[in-house]
């Protein structure tokens, strides 16, 4: 009985620590981006950022990439700021290609550690009454189109659906697969929306 009443001190603990660590994640990556804008004028000077990274090519791709990868499997840094990053630092090609690699290995990993441990790992990123939200949605004969369809999106809680994903029987061949056909086109559609459209802001302004 103390047992089963540590371990769940240790996980509500876990989930605090979790939430922490989301909560610091959001203002460094507010931080970032106030950097890129303020301390490197990405907007008058696109190239800023790419000639920094160059400056440490070898080191700078395989700290992104790594990032990519973690940023999947513990879901609390906000993907989307190192997915632009990406395209702004190694241009449209490479950005792309480090992106796209590292979300699929990411989303493997994930999918694989949510089916091991199920629930209580997706409770530690997230609310029950979310989950609980999802779930519901895994009863519906579409929920497989519906995940495809939120895989494509450039906006949809994409981590969380693959950790939920990982809850139901679908293979790991279908899986793979519709990662591999969807995430392309979410990538490049949230990237280039981030980046034009704040040309077009600045334009506007």
């Amino acid at each position: 009985m103390n047992r089963l009443i540590n371990r769940k001190e240790k996980y509500e603990k876990l989930k605090k620590i979790f939430h922490i660590l989301g909560i610091v994640s959001i203002i460094l990556s507010i931080a970032l981006v106030i950097y890129l804008i303020k301390g490197l004028d990405i907007l008058n000077n696109p190239d800023a950022l790419a000639q920094l990274i160059k400056e440490h090519l070898f080191c700078g791709t395989i700290l992104f990439f790594i990032i990519q990868i973690v940023q999947v499997i513990i879901p609390i840094i906000p993907g989307g700021v190192t997915t632009v990053v990406g395209f702004i630092a190694f241009g449209p090609i490479i950005g792309f290609l480090l992106n796209y690699i590292g979300i699929i290995i990411g989303s493997i990993i994930l999918f694989a550690i949510t089916r091991n441990y199920g629930r209580k790992f997706i409770l530690l990123f997230t609310k029950e009454k979310q989950l609980d939200y999802y779930e519901n949605k895994l009863s519906s004969p579409t929920y497989e189109y519906f995940f495809i369809l939120n895989m494509l999106s450039p906006v949809s809680p994409a981590d969380i659906l693959v950790m939920v994903t990982g809850l139901t029987k679908m293979s790991y061949r279908k899986f793979i697969t519709i990662i591999l056909i969807t995430k392309p086109i979410s990538i490049i559609s949230y990237s280039y929306f981030w980046i034009y459209g704040g040309q077009l802001v600045k334009n506007f302004f």
